[in-house]
């Protein structure tokens, strides 16, 4: 199975269906929760680069697989807002793409 934002969301759904009663649901009332969630675990990540070289996150190991699994911790939170809102993989693409087209031509580069 390809691991796209769909495949994400809906793992996150079957994640949260386990463990419904026991975490704060996923509605518009607790994305603030799951928002405040994420930035701790980009907080965790960041605590991964502060206390180890680039170079050593770069390659395979023990230090990378620790940054890596904080990032998947930061889109399962990501994906935990997006169900939150009720933010479809759809809506999302549609958004996500219109902002790079955007990006894409928002700044001058020096040399031109």
């Amino acid at each position: 199975m390809s691991l796209d934002m769909q495949n994400m969301r809906e793992m996150q759904q079957v994640l949260q269906a386990r463990y419904a009663g026991w975490w704060e649901p996923v509605d518009p009332e607790h994305g603030k929760n799951k928002m405040l969630w994420m930035l701790a675990e980009l907080g965790e990540a960041i605590q991964v680069v502060k206390r180890h070289p680039a170079d050593e996150i770069a390659k395979p190991g023990e230090v990378r697989q620790e940054f890596v699994e904080e990032l998947a911790d930061v889109l399962m939170y990501f994906n935990d807002i997006m169900l939150c809102f009720d933010i479809t993989p759809g809506e999302f693409e549609t958004v996500y793409r219109g902002k790079h087209a955007r990006n894409m031509t928002r700044w001058k580069k020096p040399c031109e």
